[in-house]
């Protein structure tokens, strides 16, 4: 191996505005248009081949639901099967394909993704997940561009670690892939994280079976064909539709079944932790668990906060994306003498903001994923005004008859333990507590116990002292902490994302830290003056 390996560190994929005029706003709506008026059936991919079955699942826009632009097909048991076959036996050409092979794979990858594709993923991103134009950039574009590109440089550092070698010998770190198969469930939120949970692995020369949200198989096709065109080898990552318990009644079972990359519900994280455990006995090795899950992410505002930037924090952090990010702002503690001139500023802003179909670039606010979302959030908000110690200052208002719009809803509460302000909604719903501007401390400890979640956080204060008392007494109440800023928009490279307690294993998305459990290192060491004797010095007489 080579252990002199410079890589050179990427740059962040520069995002584009999307200006009226602008040439990628004329091609963006273009391409949007184009997709619209195309109706794609869209297959698996095992094998490097297209799979088409019996079942058709119908695909439309969250903000035209009447509107179908596609289907995909449904797996059979037999999918799954094969598709497992297939990564096994592609496992032992891929694990040994030369490092730069893979590398170079992926980086053309990105480079398309950025150029050639860019107006492809981020229009299949705004039909299928009712993204607006700059949300569906900095996801599909230039955040899955990022991971790309970073994950090649992490790996390099990764194989460039080597031991130290003594006199007469060689030692050498073997960065094996895992032996077997990674299963790979990917969730609708985020283009960008559905198509790093499988190439991840596949870059460190594991093969994978990958299973994307069905609210998101339409965006996620796009990047299977990228990575054909890219010159991903057939087999090394497989792509299936189905239902979660139906693929892991089989995949879990398997013993060569070696790692879970996992974003979605906590629920359906504890459900596959513990299928795993069960199954134990069954597996060739321990399988790697990587998991990041939910999230009830708070901002807390000091009473030296500017309100600007409070309310500028609230707005952006709990409705951009429609709240349907794991890191949105879901809770928010506002200390009682600058809550007036925060809600002014907030009414302002929220009086302001658009709800509507992404096609239209004025809308700030789009569609929630499904009908599903839809009912879910609408009962939170329902439950919450029907409690006596709440009040709902902003929104509360709905309507599914085109799309599934919610307006954005702002909650004042005087129970900082009520419903909305411990239960993850994932939904364009903010609840607010106001403390008394002396309980500051206090109010930090309700923060750090509230919510058995630890995604995300922001503390917003201009003391500093202040800042530095918060960060210890909520030290882990949030693996990604912001400091006078929202509490989303991790940009690979400079935020590592991830958090612990039921948001997940912490393993960091966009770091080195997230390849380093897709390998199974082996040291070699090289004796280059072998002894031919028992005997050692010290049993002379």
């Amino acid at each position: 191996m080579n252990t002199t390996i410079i890589s050179t560190l990427p740059l962040n994929e520069p995002v584009l505005d999307y200006a009226p005029g602008s040439k990628e706003r004329i091609e963006l709506l273009n391409e949007v248009q184009r997709q619209k008026g195309e109706y794609r059936k869209i297959p698996m991919v095992i094998n490097g081949e297209l799979v088409q079955t019996e079942k058709l699942i119908e695909i439309a826009p969250p903000y035209d639901h009447q509107h179908p632009i596609g289907a995909y097909y449904y797996a059979e048991t037999k999918n799954i099967e094969s598709a497992i076959q297939t990564a096994l036996e592609a496992s032992t050409t891929w694990s040994e394909t030369d490092m730069h092979t893979r590398a170079n794979i992926f980086l053309k990858a990105a480079d398309l993704i950025a150029n050639k594709y860019r107006a492809k993923i981020n229009a299949a991103t705004m039909l299928a997940q009712s993204k607006n134009a700059y949300q569906a950039e900095i996801d599909a574009a230039c955040e899955l561009a990022d991971f790309l590109r970073f994950n090649v440089h992490y790996m390099y550092q990764i194989y460039a670690q080597q031991p130290i070698s003594a006199a007469g010998q060689r030692n050498i770190l073997d960065y094996r892939p895992l032996e077997g198969f990674v299963l790979a469930i990917t969730p609708f939120n985020f283009t960008a994280i559905s198509g790093n949970l499988p190439t991840a692995p596949a870059l460190m020369g594991n093969t994978v079976i990958w299973k994307p949200s069905g609210t998101q198989v339409y965006s996620a096709y796009v990047i299977m064909e990228i990575l054909i065109e890219a010159g991903l080898p057939a087999g090394v990552i497989n792509m299936i539709y189905c239902d979660g318990p139906e693929l892991s009644d089989i995949a879990l079972k398997h013993p060569d079944f070696a790692g879970l990359h996992f974003t979605g519900s906590t629920n359906t994280f504890n459900y596959f932790w513990k299928t795993i455990g069960q199954n134990i006995d069954l597996y060739r090795t321990y399988p790697r668990i990587v998991g990041e899950t939910g999230g009830k992410d708070f901002v807390v505002a000091h009473s030296s906060a500017d309100a600007k930037v409070v309310a500028s924090a609230l707005v952006r952090g709990a409705f951009e994306y429609q709240g349907q990010k794991c890191s949105a702002a879901s809770r928010a503690y506002i200390s009682s003498d600058i809550w007036e001139d925060v809600l002014k500023e907030m009414k302002q802003m929220l009086e302001e903001i658009k709800v509507g179909s992404p096609e239209n670039f004025e809308n700030f606010v789009n569609a929630v994923i499904d009908q599903r979302a839809y009912n879910k959030i609408t009962d939170y908000i329902e439950k919450a005004r029907n409690l006596s110690s709440n009040q709902i200052i902003f929104g509360g208002s709905y309507d599914d008859k085109v799309g599934y719009f919610i307006q954005p809803t702002v909650i004042l509460t005087e129970d900082p333990y009520s419903l909305t302000m411990t239960e993850e909604i994932f939904g364009p719903v903010l609840t607010i507590y106001v403390y008394q501007k002396e309980d500051f401390i206090n109010t930090l400890e309700i923060v750090n116990n509230t919510s058995s979640y630890a995604l995300t956080g922001a503390i917003i204060a201009q003391d500093i002292n202040i800042i530095e008392v918060a960060k210890k007494i909520l030290k882990n109440a949030a693996g990604n902490l912001y400091i006078n800023d929202k509490p989303t928009g991790a940009v690979v490279g400079q935020q590592p994302f991830g958090g612990a307690r039921k948001s997940g294993t912490n393993d960091k998305a966009g770091s080195y830290m997230n390849l380093l459990r897709w390998v199974s290192p082996r040291n070699i060491k090289e004796n280059y003056l072998s002894p031919t004797d028992y005997k050692y010095p010290f049993l002379s007489k």
